[in-house]
């Protein structure tokens, strides 16, 4: 069975603080002992602890359940420095600027790696007036799709959602887009610098 929390997480957390089990213990009204059976995986916490114990070390819940620290790097608000997360069961998106721990459906997801495009995922960009018309060489049927497309600058972004047995191409405004990105559900995600794309 997953818990929602590993005894190895809390030592951890407990040992970076510089925190001994009875001082822990003493901040969580609890045992030593009660500390010394979470960290040896003979027990696990009260999901009503999850809150208290997260303060206690200062990080979020959502960080204490993942085990892993949150920190967001990307101070400059670079949107090209943009991760995307997609559910499989869903296929939800969730865009993000920094690192997150997201779950949808019961799964944790991870952010997906783009690759460059390839000759199996063509991509054509057109200027038209104040617009990109953006359009993927790709059959779009129930099963294998392009999901969506993501127009990117460096202060911003406009992502279209595609569905099954819909037209692969869509507008979007130019507004300074270096890059585009568009996700097949079958290989996953792909880039192209928007000057590539067009020559």
């Amino acid at each position: 069975m997953n818990q929602y929390v590993t005894g190895a997480v809390i030592r951890a957390l407990r040992e970076k603080n510089n925190m001994t089990q009875s001082e822990l213990a003493e901040k969580l009204c609890v045992s030593d002992k009660t500390i010394s059976k979470w960290e040896t995986a003979k027990g696990y916490p009260d999901i009503s602890l999850l809150e208290p114990i997260a303060a206690v070390f200062g990080i979020s819940i959502t960080e204490l359940i993942s085990g892993n620290a949150i920190s967001n790097m990307n101070v400059s608000a670079n949107m090209l420095r943009s991760k995307f997360y997609v559910c499989p069961v869903c296929g939800n998106v969730i865009h993000s600027m920094g690192e997150m721990a997201i779950s949808c459906h019961g799964v944790q997801l991870v952010p997906e790696t783009a690759e460059e495009a390839d000759e199996l995922h063509e991509i054509s960009i057109e200027r038209i007036e104040d617009e990109y018309f953006i359009r993927i060489n790709h059959d779009m049927t129930k099963s294998h799709y392009i999901s969506f497309i993501a127009a990117l600058s460096s202060d911003g972004i406009q992502l279209k959602k595609l569905y099954p047995e819909s037209s692969p191409e869509g507008r979007l405004k130019i507004r300074g887009v270096k890059r585009i990105y568009y996700y097949c559900n079958k290989d996953g995600l792909y880039y192209v610098d928007v000057k590539k794309g067009m020559g």
